[in-house]
């Protein structure tokens, strides 16, 4: 079995986004509880990051 390397994936795991991102899980955690979170994909009650939604997210954010 083939692994795909994270900057091709188009959703994440919460630990996928962290090594990705440098941002810790608890933190990825409450950002994503959010209602209005955009880059939040719910399968069931496992939670995936949309990373091109991330990407945008973080790149016009200034503080998080």
């Amino acid at each position: 079995m083939r692994e795909i390397p994270i900057w091709e994936k188009s959703n994440l795991t919460l630990e996928e986004t962290a090594a990705y991102s440098g941002i810790g899980v608890n933190k990825l955690r409450s950002m994503t509880d959010r209602n209005d979170c955009e880059f939040v994909l719910w399968v069931g009650t496992k939670r995936l990051i949309k990373r091109r939604k991330f990407d945008e997210y973080i790149e016009n954010s200034f503080s998080i």
